[in-house]
């Protein structure tokens, strides 16, 4: 989820200094290196992936920034989507090939690519422009490669399947991660990106979200089978499919509950000002232009969706329910 960070350090090295021990977990032929806070915004949670032939890193963040001289040699960087907290340490690997779904590799090509997925516009693209340059350090690459939708990346002993999962951008994508154990059995690992599960809930408010894509996604992960699954924010690592299964039906709830809030809340004629005003994604009293678009964008495809159904109308610039 983006939000625009004030007050923080623009170089590197002082990152370096600001930062507590970051813990670290080995898995098999995986590292995941925790971020801040288990990955709280702006920072994140990493993975390195060490196969016989070659090493990968999926969604270098500040926390890899953060371990910048204890990093190990990598030969690709796996990006599930291209959000200026995933990309922040890509700069500390300029031989590694770079690799981002057909969908959102035009965000690593430029900082305007990047912009465009967001949707900012006016004083806040401007601002939140210098945020990723500075902030983020991003540093375009055009020489992205665009992998597709079940692309296996094959590491020597272990595959990493691309799972598109649009929705919060539109090239979105989960990793699936297998490998064989001593024991010869197969392990999977799901990394989610920024499918967080947390009590927040989805997020789908800049211009590349779609939130029709994001519930069939939500779906398709019900049906991996996996042990582990990674969040990139917040969550973490979470050891058990079925605890993930409670968790992604929480997570996928908060669409359902916005949708009745909203619904109740247009039991009489509402303008869609009144709607971004009022709060449904934030909480109530949030302020600032961002939320204000958010609000929009989101609040805009239940709406969409409600009047294509027949459950809203349309009545002098005003959504009103149909009871």
């Amino acid at each position: 989820m983006v939000d625009v960070v004030a007050d923080k350090t623009a170089s590197d090295e002082s990152l370096v200094l600001e930062e507590p021990v970051l813990e670290e977990r080995a898995l098999g032929p995986l590292t995941i290196l925790f971020g801040k806070e288990n990955g709280k915004y702006p920072h994140g949670n990493s993975l390195v992936i060490t196969g016989t032939d070659k090493t990968a890193i999926v969604d270098p963040c500040l926390g890899v920034v953060a371990r910048k001289g204890q990093l190990p040699e990598v030969d690709m960087i796996l990006l599930s989507h291209v959000h200026e907290d995933h990309v922040a340490g890509t700069h500390l690997f300029p031989n590694a090939t770079c690799h981002a779904h057909e969908a959102d590799a035009i965000g690593m090509t430029s900082i305007e690519g990047m912009l465009d997925i967001y949707g900012f516009d006016g004083p806040l693209r401007n601002e939140f422009k210098v945020t990723i340059e500075t902030e983020f350090f991003f540093e375009p690459r055009a020489d992205v490669i665009a992998y597709k939708d079940g692309e296996v990346f094959d590491l020597g002993g272990v595959t990493v399947t691309a799972m598109h999962t649009p929705g919060h951008t539109r090239g979105h994508t989960c990793f699936l991660i297998e490998w064989v154990n001593e024991q010869g059995v197969v392990e999977g690992f799901v990394y989610l990106g920024d499918i967080e599960l947390t009590g927040f809930g989805p997020y789908y408010g800049d211009a590349w979200s779609n939130l029709e894509d994001f519930e069939r996604s939500l779906a398709f992960l019900k049906t991996v089978d996996a042990q582990w699954w990674l969040t990139f924010h917040h969550k973490g690592l979470i050891e058990s499919r079925a605890e993930f299964l409670v968790m992604l039906e929480s997570f996928r709830s908060m669409i359902d509950f916005r949708e009745d809030n909203l619904l109740s809340f247009i039991e009489r004629p509402r303008t869609m000002d009144d709607i971004v005003e009022h709060r449904f994604v934030y909480r109530p009293g949030t302020g600032g232009t961002m939320a204000d678009q958010v609000e929009r964008r989101s609040m805009g495809m239940h709406l969409e969706r409600l009047v294509r159904d027949g459950r809203v109308e349309m009545k002098d610039d005003c959504y009103i329910r149909v009871l």
